[in-house]
């Protein structure tokens, strides 16, 4: 069987530069093919030698449909515009896509679902095998514990990052809402500022902090009569994500079509 040709979408940035490292050094797949947004400095550039491993002969493209019709895969840590237009052309190209894209919106979601009729599609607001483990305890734990005890998600990230809740509190969000049978939608507490008044029994709480360089923490907090639980995971390595989504990608190597989640990916 010959290697799996994976291309890597904002091949320039630090969580692009780790892929095409780990997809070089990777047995069983080799870089397809790396594309950058229009306009950019590194357009023409070598992959490789941008990612410090050396000249792999893959110039950074704005192309992305020609590139994706010669790749069996794309792994995508982009931006939601950049994210739902490679879902299209990964279904026209019939390809697996990878999307570690957070910020993804409900009209953003339905397109990737339309493109999910013709293309593998693994989606995860974090594609960290130790969160999505962390998010199977959080569901059954939210399950087990009465409503009782009230839910809070804390989560800090770098100073650089532009959305909140990340996608990840927002992935343990929805798990501890299916564990507790309920809507996340219909009770997410995502602010407060002033005289708030009392916390609604059943909300599920968000705080986000930024700051420095955190590359990612995240406590689901279990706040009930006279005790708490916390369950937490702290990032240490982007690579933990770039490995992840690799995992992902062979993963989805002859599947059928379909909207797949990080919880498929590892049997959950």
């Amino acid at each position: 069987m010959s290697d799996m040709r994976i291309v890597i979408a904002g091949a320039a940035g630090r969580m692009g530069r780790a892929l095409v490292a780990l997809v070089h050094a990777a047995p069983g797949a080799v870089v397809g093919g790396a594309l950058e947004r229009p306009g950019s400095p590194h357009i023409g550039g070598d992959a490789g030698e941008l990612a410090g491993v050396g000249r792999l002969g893959i110039a950074i493209s704005d192309q992305p449909l020609e590139t994706l019709l010669h790749a069996d895969a794309v792994i995508d840590f982009t931006a939601p515009a950049s994210t739902v237009q490679l879902a299209e052309l990964a279904a026209q190209a019939r390809i697996v896509h990878i999307i570690g894209t957070t910020g993804l919106q409900p009209d953003d979601i339905k397109e990737i679902d339309a493109a999910a009729r013709h293309a593998v599609i693994v989606r995860s607001g974090n594609m960290s095998l130790g969160v999505n483990l962390l998010a199977g305890l959080v569901q059954k734990v939210a399950a087990a514990l009465g409503p009782e005890y009230d839910i809070e998600i804390l989560e800090m990230h770098h100073r650089m990052k532009v959305d909140a809740p990340s996608g990840t509190a927002l992935l343990l969000g929805d798990a501890a809402a299916r564990g507790r049978g309920i809507d996340l939608a219909a009770h997410s507490q995502r602010v407060r500022d002033g005289h708030t008044g009392a916390r609604k029994p059943g909300d599920i709480g968000f705080a986000a902090l930024r700051g420095g360089t955190v590359v990612g923490d995240h406590d689901v907090i279990f706040a009930g009569p006279g005790e708490r639980l916390v369950l937490t995971h702290k990032a240490e390595d982007r690579g933990i994500f770039a490995r992840g989504a690799l995992r992902a990608a062979m993963w989805g190597a002859g599947k059928k079509p379909g909207h797949y989640s990080m919880a498929d990916v590892l049997g959950l």
